[in-house]
């Protein structure tokens, strides 16, 4: 489709020396980050962070994610569906000098998950190209029906990392041919990190749907009929205040709130949703 080919296209590497300004929040005064971090602390400190990322470390984790993922800044890792860049602003600068980030778009099959992705992936663009001296080491391509498009895919990647776009794939019916793909973009030996919102055991597949919330069982149940090995489970991202059954799902809480200002002081209390963190192999 034309879309999958534009993004394709603008896979890129770009080098310069100079650095931009970080256009995530237009709103905020110029940065000029440094082109690479020397540790994943600094990474995560760094000045190319908006202070409204930085907020959210306290439900995403991110130090104690990538390492339970066993993420290292050698490493040559693929992330699906980054979205605004949360997670890329973290991995780009740690991996600059001496690994490699890859970036893969999630183009789904519904015409209306694909239009409410279409301005988040242009403005990810935007921001790569606006400041060359970080990301532009940064490959991107897009993923769609099971395939990856811009990049080399066979066995290239010592880590696949995906967050919270799961339940995404099932409304879209490529979950399978997705983990599929996921294998056979992993060397031998590979990980794929698995961060999601957790359902209470025993939802069916509608409810999954219609919540946003999936059961450990179903992501496990289907990483391993892809052909991987779980090798770990984390409460890194738990949150035991989430119960699960707000009229609009996993998006009633923060940070989308999709209902507005009903319940809004409820839902900021409990904050972002209860999550499981798994890690598999390729073997």
């Amino acid at each position: 489709m034309k879309r999958a080919a534009a993004i394709a296209t603008a896979s890129f590497t770009l080098f310069a020396a100079g650095c931009a300004t970080n256009t995530q929040q237009a709103a905020q005064p110029a940065q000029t980050p440094a082109a690479s971090a020397s540790s994943l602390d600094a990474a995560i400190a760094g000045p190319q962070r908006s202070e409204r990322a930085k907020a959210r470390d306290v439900y995403r984790h991110p130090k104690e994610t990538l390492q339970f993922f066993g993420v290292e800044p050698t490493q040559t890792v693929l992330e699906i569906a980054p979205g605004g860049g949360w997670y890329t602003d973290i991995l780009a600068p740690w991996l600059h000098d001496h690994g490699h980030l890859v970036e893969a778009h999630y183009i789904s099959t519904s015409p209306q998950l694909a239009a409410e992705d279409r301005d988040t992936d242009a403005a990810f663009l935007r921001k790569l190209a606006a400041s060359p001296a970080l990301y532009g080491n940064v490959k991107v391509g897009s993923l769609h029906a099971g395939q990856f498009n811009g990049f080399d895919a066979h066995e290239q990647f010592d880590r696949v990392l995906t967050f919270r776009n799961i339940h995404n794939w099932i409304k879209d019916g490529q979950i399978d041919d997705n983990l599929r793909a996921f294998w056979l973009a992993l060397k031998p030996g590979g990980v794929l990190g698995v961060e999601e919102h957790r359902a209470k055991r025993g939802a069916t597949v509608q409810q999954m749907i219609d919540s946003g919330y999936v059961t450990e069982d179903y992501v496990i149940e289907h990483a391993q009929a892809a052909g991987f090995v779980l090798a770990g489970r984390s409460e890194i991202n738990a949150n035991p205040k989430d119960t699960k059954d707000y009229p609009n799902g996993v998006w009633s809480l923060p940070p989308t709130y999709q209902g507005g200002e009903v319940d809004r002081a409820k839902f900021a209390a409990i904050g972002e949703s209860d999550r499981m963190t798994l890690r598999f192999i390729k073997p």
